[in-house]
């Protein structure tokens, strides 16, 4: 059963994009990927045209550095939404300067009244050492806190370690592995 909202966590690097798309792609709804990469340099620019022609013409892409939300809430009851991922939408947030409790909370409420299922893809940032500055503590615990928020509000949760996805709440959906 497809949860309206499946929050899929891990890593840097650990695969859970992919899991995340094989579960969107699984549900065999019309798919939209919400976007929230900047392109501030060639590498990140070359790094999101492959991610684009990787998921082919079969997917909507919409860009929302800044308005996740919006995306969300605009989409039709028929589609699923893979928002790839929380963690770069929070640095936005937090490199602009914006409220970052009030946009989390504007995130998590739009999950709450999406009028589809949505996949939404964040990095577990709170495992490994203290950061030496301030931003850097300022943003892992932000991202903490969002990733309760996402968690509470999703009724499937999917850790994802070295590309194994394992389920840390509800059930891993059959075949995803």
């Amino acid at each position: 059963m497809l949860s309206k909202v499946t929050l899929v966590l891990g890593g840097a690097s650990s695969g859970k994009s992919d899991i995340a798309e094989k579960f969107v792609l699984k549900s065999g709804l019309p798919r939209v990927y919400v976007a929230t990469a900047q392109a501030f340099d060639e590498e990140m620019r070359a790094k999101i045209k492959r991610h684009r022609a990787a998921r082919g013409e079969a997917w909507t892409t919409l860009e929302a550095p800044f308005d996740a939300a919006g995306a969300i809430s605009g989409r039709d009851s028929g589609e699923i939404v893979l928002l790839d991922c929380a963690t770069l939408w929070l640095s936005n947030v937090l490199l602009a300067d914006r409220d970052v409790d009030a946009e989390g909370a504007r995130l998590v409420s739009a999950l709450a009244d999406a009028p589809c299922p949505v996949v939404v893809v964040s990095n577990e940032v709170g495992q490994g050492i203290v950061p030496e500055n301030a931003l850097s503590r300022r943003f892992r615990a932000a991202q903490g806190q969002l990733n309760r928020s996402l968690a509470a509000e999703a009724g499937t949760v999917i850790g994802v370690m070295a590309g194994l996805p394992f389920a840390l709440k509800g059930t891993l959906p059959e075949g995803l592995a």
